[in-house]
């Protein structure tokens, strides 16, 4: 007699329990649930994407043996999503939402052939993802300026202005999507354009094969051949003089040419010790744009972004949270998303306020600043965009009245000062700030407006 569909993932789940921990099998292979076997083609059910990202990237070894073993060599697997797919046949389509077209996604990490002339070769692999584009770069005040200019160049590759475009700032505030959004958007509009992101590292090793192989000079032609090249984490080239000469005469004739150059650091060149000064003059010439660190409304911008392309539903106030307590990078927002949808997955459980706390207290090391009257009193008035002297007078207006609960609030919070003690600083007695704090308490349980502005405020005293 043949066996079901849900017999043979029976079989299938016997051979990952044999060779996976307990916990393991529990978390990542009790969720996925046989709907369908056709023409070759297994259909499981999946609670996210970003589980059968996680799954796939720990198991693809194992699953791909056993899929053949059990179901048969031909055998191709799809998946669909509780939440949203309907489809059985559906692809599963990871990343984001909004992928370039004009750049086909890496089938492999072989770069770009440094060594092969450019008249043989009609087309430059980019090595782009095309995922980092513009219309998938959050964008706020903090990165306002980079980004505009970023756009100005994709328009106008050719502009004398800003090249060398020169982006610094520190690991994980977003200068490598850029960067590469700036490639991808010249590939749109001129697909013939020959664009290529590297990062110095691998440029370096490229160089250091080319000496091997005594084919430098095919090595320095097929760069001296591209029409926008992008290279990251520049700061690398420090301490290795062959390869800050050869790319200086690369970089010569490419300006020289009206190439477009683009590098990022995480450093600005004035920091860069160990870098030939002729280097370090060159990369001034054009446009040199900071990074900064994220504020909180890129902050909360990124995790919404982050949420949707994997597929969760996280709470607005849970979002908040994560947004205010996690400053330091992008690239730390999206792993605590990581974590947070694993966590949900181990427990089985809702992601809500409770786990973001636990997940940032077990995953994150957050290091909070000391917080005393004088930046509550700051924060605030920046926040309700008042003169901060107005807090201590008499005055009863009802934006100044607000702002003045909102100190006695968050004084007793985070300063842990006796109400007697913040009523002093006020002028205010004991029993005015009493009632200021259970005024705030009441509310914000049923007052967005209000939710949002103790985090911002938040916010701006941890930042």
């Amino acid at each position: 007699m043949e066996m079901t569909h849900i017999q043979l993932w029976e079989n299938c789940l016997k051979i990952f329990q044999d060779n996976l921990p307990t916990e393991q099998y529990d978390t990542w292979f009790r969720p996925v649930v046989p709907l369908s076997y056709q023409d070759g083609k297994l259909t499981v059910g999946v609670p996210s994407p970003f589980f059968v990202e996680q799954f796939e990237g720990r198991y693809i070894n194992l699953l791909s043996l056993t899929l053949k073993k059990v179901y048969g060599p031909g055998v191709q697997l799809f998946y669909r999503y509780n939440q949203v797919d309907k489809d059985p046949s559906s692809r599963v389509t990871m990343g984001s939402s909004n992928p370039s077209p004009a750049v086909t996604p890496k089938q492999s990490v072989a770069p770009a052939n440094p060594f092969q002339h450019p008249e043989v070769r009609e087309e430059v692999d980019s090595q782009l993802n095309p995922h980092y584009t513009f219309e998938n770069y959050c964008g706020s005040i903090s990165n306002k300026i980079a980004r505009s200019i970023g756009e100005a160049i994709a328009t106008n590759p050719k502009c004398k202005t800003f090249n060398p475009l020169f982006v610094f700032g520190p690991s994980g505030v977003g200068k490598t999507h850029l960067i590469q959004a700036i490639g991808i958007r010249i590939k749109e509009t001129n697909p013939q354009s020959r664009v290529l992101y590297i990062t110095a590292r691998l440029f370096e090793s490229q160089y250091t094969a080319a000496v091997a192989k005594k084919r430098i000079n095919d090595f320095i032609s097929f760069y001296q051949s591209i029409d926008v090249l992008i290279v990251d984490d520049i700061q690398d080239f420090i301490g290795k003089p062959g390869t800050q000469n050869t790319f200086f005469h690369i970089f010569n004739h490419l300006h020289l040419n009206q190439k477009q150059l683009i590098l990022s650091s995480d450093c600005r060149p004035s920091q860069m010790e160990g870098m030939e000064a002729r280097l370090l003059t060159r990369f001034k010439w054009g446009m040199t744009a900071e990074l900064e660190r994220p504020d909180y409304d890129l902050r909360k911008s990124v995790l919404e972004q982050k949420a949707t392309q994997d597929g969760l539903e996280i709470p607005a106030e849970v979002l908040e949270y994560i947004a205010a307590n996690v400053t330091d990078s992008i690239r730390e927002l999206e792993g605590i998303v990581v974590s947070l949808m694993a966590h949900a997955t181990v427990l089985n459980q809702e992601i809500t306020l409770d786990l973001a706390r636990n997940v940032l207290a077990n995953s994150v090391k957050i290091t909070r600043r000391q917080v005393n009257f004088e930046q509550i009193v700051s924060s605030v008035s920046s926040h309700y965009n008042i003169d901060s002297d107005l807090i201590f007078t008499k005055n009863r207006k009802r934006d100044i009245s607000d702002a003045r609960q909102m100190v006695m609030y968050l004084a007793k919070k985070h300063v842990k000062m006796p109400l007697t003690a913040i009523g002093t600083r006020l002028s205010r007695t004991h029993a005015t700030v009493l009632h200021a704090c259970k005024t705030i308490e009441e509310r914000l349980p049923v007052e967005k407006s209000l939710q949002e502005d103790v985090t911002k405020i938040e916010a701006l005293l941890m930042s």
